[in-house]
């Protein structure tokens, strides 16, 4: 069974294509119902545009579980661009509150940077809480952090979106889903949503799981296990009515609350074109960020061994670093975030590339889709042709 592949590319970039459409025909030998988008812009200019699979369209929306984080932390970046947030200001500063339990001392540079070490809750969240980023943090105020706040880093997977909308309704006196919309989705036209509106619903296409082969079970079998391990309290999963993450993806109230760590909306248009705004000059558009923001949120803060992820990880300013998790080749600087379904979204200012991938299956094991290592090698070499 074969599957076309829609869209287009520019001149020059033919081989993003070929690649694309070589990657989904050996997919499908597996899962003929793989379905995908990619979208790339290189200074701003639409330089591929491509979807594949039984009835997607370019306006097609999935959950793009992480790279709702990327959203979050462009509003935490403008905002500091303004001077509203000052990232070595302590929280309490802005969240008194916050200062329980030994956290007193935490900037907001701590807090991006995956420093705070509030990864979750002793008791876990429900799924209803999960959805409420209001509700994430007024619990997470009076939780003791699970590492001494600065001397470690570890992924703030399901929370880090609610602390920082807390800070930012603090400092502003508007959700960070409402600065988001009124700064950055609106204006651009973004299909990227925090917060899915329901005349929306009808091109939402609900997430699918992917089981893991007999080999990447072995993996998963080996590494560490425990009902209240770092990792199970920062993935929630030592509640006992956590539910799963495609269960909160599919689930729509997640959707129409668009809680900023995991719940956005999007097409691999709004994630690329995001990214492409953030960094470009875009249908006459300045850039969002000024060059000193752009480097400032790049910068690496945290680099090293994830308590969570129990791996070699890299934060810049709230956004992961692209380069040094995934893709070396890209520039120094080059900023983003990958999604647990497998989607891919970042901007190279170096090259002046903004990249967006999405899929309806989740891929294996989470994060950034393997696909994307080929997807991004292709872009960025004709970016560099250009």
């Amino acid at each position: 069974m074969t599957q076309e592949i829609h869209g287009t590319v520019a001149d020059g970039f033919e081989g993003v294509r070929e690649e694309f459409a070589a990657f989904a025909a050996r997919e499908r030998r597996e899962r003929p119902d793989y379905e995908g988008q990619l979208c790339a812009y290189v200074h701003g200019r639409r330089v591929v545009d491509l979807w594949t699979g039984p009835d997607v369209t370019a306006e097609s929306l999935y959950g793009v579980f992480s790279c709702t984080k990327g959203a979050a932390h462009l509003v935490a970046a403008l905002l500091v661009q303004d001077g509203t947030l000052e990232p070595d200001r302590k929280v309490t500063y802005y969240w008194p509150e916050f200062g329980a339990e030994g956290k007193g001392e935490v900037t907001l540079r701590d807090l991006l940077a995956h420093r705070a070490g509030l990864i979750g809750l002793d008791a876990g969240f429900t799924q209803e809480e999960l959805a409420d980023d209001r509700v994430i943090a007024e619990r997470l105020a009076d939780q003791r952090p699970f590492w001494r706040p600065g001397t470690a880093f570890g992924y703030h997977a399901l929370v880090i979106g609610a602390l920082t909308g807390e800070v930012v309704r603090r400092a502003t006196g508007r959700t960070l889903q409402e600065v988001y919309e009124d700064r950055v989705r609106a204006p651009y036209g973004l299909d990227f949503h925090l917060g899915l509106p329901e005349s929306e619903e009808p091109r939402f296409r609900s997430v699918q799981p992917m089981a893991p082969t007999p080999e990447q079970q072995a993996v998963l079998d080996g590494l560490p296990t425990g009902p209240h391990t770092l990792s199970s309290i920062a993935f929630n999963t030592h509640a006992p009515d956590a539910g799963g993450l495609v269960d909160h993806a599919n689930t729509r109230l997640v959707r129409a609350k668009g809680p900023a760590s995991a719940g956005g909306v999007a097409s691999a248009r709004g994630l690329a074109g995001m990214y492409a705004a953030a960094i470009s000059t875009v249908d006459g558009r300045p850039p969002l960020l000024k060059p000193d923001t752009i480097a400032e949120v790049g910068q690496l803060h945290s680099v090293g061994y994830d308590l969570v992820a129990r791996a070699h990880k890299a934060f810049g300013l709230g956004f992961q670093a692209t380069a040094e998790n995934w893709y070396p080749f890209l520039g120094a600087g080059a900023f983003g975030h990958s999604g647990a379904g497998g989607a891919q979204a970042f901007a190279d200012p170096r090259s002046g590339l903004a990249y967006g991938y999405t899929r309806r299956r989740s891929a294996f094991p989470g994060g950034a889709a393997p696909e994307n290592a080929g997807f991004v090698r292709a872009v960025h070499r004709a970016a560099l042709a250009l």
